[in-house]
């Protein structure tokens, strides 16, 4: 059992707890919840704080702006003028601009086919809807 001496027959030694007991950390005067098992004890505590939207929105707004000094710095050092033709005009522009500008014009063309898409998925939807009742 036990090599203090001065310990009583049935008292385990300091530091020892037995497997059904909770660890030291809970609280002493709280009753142990009689739905956990043993496992629960090892678990890491739940967080109270949940995620919210505004900590979503925090996160992309700090994404956001890394992604803008990266685009800062691209531009700043891409700066030898080039002549872009298209349809017949012609433009002198910053390498790096020109390349953003492409790329902006991508993500609006992306947009612009996915706004279409989701309408289109809208209508069969309220016709199903209609059809359904």
């Amino acid at each position: 059992m036990t090599t203090d001496p001065h310990a009583s027959p049935g008292q385990q030694p300091v530091g020892m707890t037995s497997p059904a007991e909770p660890p030291a950390t809970a609280s002493k005067g709280a009753p142990p919840d009689p739905t956990a098992t043993p496992g629960d004890y090892l678990a890491s505590p739940k967080s109270a704080v949940k995620f919210t939207r505004a900590a979503a929105l925090w996160s992309s707004l700090i994404v956001g702006f890394l992604i803008l000094i990266l685009l800062l710095v691209f531009i700043m050092q891409n700066t030898d003028s080039t002549t872009i033709h298209l349809f017949g005009w012609e433009w002198n522009l910053p390498v790096g601009v020109a390349i953003l500008f492409a790329a902006v014009c991508g993500g609006l063309l992306t947009v612009a086919v996915g706004t279409s898409r989701i309408i289109q998925l809208r209508r069969a939807a309220k016709r199903n809807l209609k059809a359904g009742t």
